[in-house]
């Protein structure tokens, strides 16, 4: 169960790092911070709505946190991407590290450096099941983070704007000369993708009852490595490596111990780069001339 709540966190933010990589080929960096500021979004929602029902509490932060946090991705679309989208891409892998240390010391500056707990503790009933211990927390935040992605899946395999976004993945010049508003779509992409990470931020704030302005650079990481073992610019190679890469660290710290588990996911980044870096369920693509 462990696993499965902590891949559900690492294939929300890897469908961002994935998106965004299919689209425009940049490695968006700034997308851990991004999940840093969703968690913080909760934390001052569920501040404010302290006398108010748990659930009710919980989702109004959920939902005001996401739509933050996808608004947010628009501006840092708008204001820190487009402008360079001719550019090298180590300019844009520049800008997007940028981007990141802007967010990060921004949060720290406004709100300070401490650990935050967060104003709510969920509820530790459930059941039992196969011997171990399963709360419906667990389950809740399982649910949720399998419902998103079984949404976004719809969304980009049976609509328009789905349509679009796969299109500029495979020719970004041809599908604007054919009239398709391939910023719009673009920001789109960047508005859904950090939506979800603040998703991700606010259930994993809850779940952990601490955050930190930091705790988007290692999480950030370790998604990018999810993508990276699913196969970056994959939706379904996101969402598996996230599940697999939790799987993974999970077991791996039980026979190895807790303080190698961030050890433990780099040692398999490293290997699937020199191994497969296409990942699992990416395809190598061809240069067109």
């Amino acid at each position: 169960m462990n696993a499965l709540v902590i891949g559900s966190f690492y294939s929300l933010i890897a469908l961002g790092y994935s998106m965004v990589y299919g689209i425009i080929q940049l490695l968006n960096f700034a997308h851990g911070d991004v999940y840093m500021v969703g968690a913080f979004v909760g934390y001052g929602v569920l501040s404010a709505m302290s006398g108010a029902p748990l659930f009710v509490g919980l989702g109004a932060a959920f939902l005001f946190a996401s739509l933050a946090t996808g608004l947010l991705g628009l501006g840092v679309e708008r204001i820190a991407y487009r402008p360079l989208l001719q550019s090298s891409r180590l300019v844009m892998l520049i800008t997007a590290i940028g981007v990141s240390l802007v967010l990060e010391n921004g949060v720290m500056l406004a709100l300070g450096p401490s650990f935050r707990v967060m104003p709510v503790e969920l509820p530790r009933s459930g059941l039992s099941l196969f011997g171990a211990d399963v709360t419906y927390a667990q389950l809740a935040i399982i649910a949720t983070s399998v419902g998103l992605m079984l949404l976004l899946d719809a969304f980009v395999r049976r609509t328009l704007y789905g349509k679009a976004m796969r299109a500029i993945a495979v020719n970004p010049t041809a599908t604007a000369l054919m009239g398709i508003p391939v910023h719009r779509v673009i920001a789109l992409t960047f508005f859904i993708g950090s939506f979800l990470a603040g998703s991700a931020g606010v259930l994993a704030g809850v779940y952990y009852g601490k955050i930190n302005f930091m705790m988007g650079f290692i999480v950030g990481l370790k998604a990018f490595t999810a993508s990276v073992l699913g196969g970056i610019g994959s939706l379904p190679g996101a969402m598996l490596g996230g599940y697999l890469l939790g799987f993974l660290e999970t077991f791996g710290a039980a026979a190895l111990g807790g303080e190698w588990k961030d050890v433990f996911a780099f040692v398999i980044l490293i290997l699937i780069l020199t191994l497969k870096p296409t990942g699992l369920l990416g395809r190598t693509g061809t240069e067109r001339v």
